[in-house]
């Protein structure tokens, strides 16, 4: 029985209200152990708010063992003094406590997965936790040196050179041992997590038409065109033109669209797919998906957030565990 944990992110925002509709819409045909990380009142109060019912058991502290009975365990992390709408210090801490308790059930062999609820940078810089996000934060705690952010869905598969940095730093954080780390390990990503034999990737630049032959820019020429040679055109092709490349829908030929930094792929991405797009953290040693929205401060606790990209994320998680698996 595979066994999940969700977190409840940040209680001010939407994260406990999509995390309980989606393990609500779970199917029961599969057996699954669920477990959800959240302050016993938090839970309760969202419970009720939803109104759904679920059947449930609240305990105090991690378990010593895999439970395997079926039934949703609340694993309460202490009284969560709630601020709707709102990042605040409290909610910054409740946030990273479910985070670290979720990762614990990780690294006991309590959960085989994570699936985690959005999170405020805000709130945390508020708590004094200086993390820019889930993966970075991740990613430290299991010591992974080579990790990347990957979105899923059903329309395309896109990852990202540089992550959660500012635009500014993005040409300066480039290099060709950078790139080839990323394409190595996007490529085993495909082959491992998402069982695709032989996967074919795309490169976009990082200027406007890709620099224009050194014209507006020149790192396509100095780093990305360096390395693409390394490689077979059945593996890597690029660096193309952004525009182009979305406007003439290339992405459907390839199975994943790395970008060099956050929006250049995430636009196009959440245009095709948003409310169904998954966040993955390829390279962790443990599987760990999310929503590839954030907390939605302004409809939190009205009932109207929607969980399909959460329940995506469970979808993929349970996925990817299973295919490592069978690897």
């Amino acid at each position: 029985m595979n066994s999940f944990v969700f977190t409840c992110g940040d209680i001010n925002g939407i994260g406990p209200e999509i995390s309980l509709k989606t393990i609500n819409n779970i199917s029961k045909k599969k057996k699954r152990q669920i477990y959800f990380v959240c302050p016993k009142n938090i839970f309760l109060s969202t419970l009720k708010n939803i109104n759904i019912d679920l059947e449930f058991e609240i305990l105090n502290s991690i378990p010593n063992y895999k439970l395997v009975d079926g039934k949703l365990k609340i694993i309460d992390i202490g009284y969560g003094r709630q601020s709707i709408g709102k990042p605040t210090k409290t909610s910054g801490k409740i946030s990273y406590a479910s985070i670290i308790t979720s990762y614990k059930m990780i690294e006991n062999g309590i959960a085989d997965a994570m699936v985690t609820a959005p999170i405020s940078k805000f709130s945390l810089g508020l708590a004094g936790i200086d993390f820019p996000g889930h993966t970075e934060l991740l990613a430290k705690f299991s010591k992974s040196k080579k990790f990347g952010m990957m979105f899923l869905s059903s329309k395309f598969h896109t990852a990202l050179l540089t992550i959660h940095e500012p635009i500014a730093k993005v040409a300066r954080l480039l290099s060709q041992k950078l790139l080839i780390n990323k394409i190595d390990l996007f490529c085993d990503t495909l082959k491992n997590d998402l069982k695709i034999a032989n996967p074919k990737m795309a490169l976009l630049g990082i200027n406007p038409h890709s620099g224009e032959n050194g014209k507006i820019g020149n790192e396509e020429i100095k780093i990305f065109n360096p390395v693409l040679n390394k490689y077979k055109s059945e593996e890597i092709q690029g660096p193309f033109v952004p525009d182009a490349f979305f406007g003439n829908r290339l992405y459907k030929n390839f199975n994943l669209v790395i970008g060099t930094y956050h929006d250049q792929v995430l636009i196009p991405f959440k245009l095709l797919n948003f409310n169904q797009g998954v966040n993955f953290t390829a390279g962790l040693p443990f599987v760990r998906t999310s929503p590839d929205h954030g907390t939605a401060f302004d409809i939190a606790y009205k009932n109207i957030a929607d969980y399909k990209s959460m329940y995506q994320a469970f979808i993929w998680a349970e996925k990817i565990v299973n295919n490592r698996k069978n690897t």
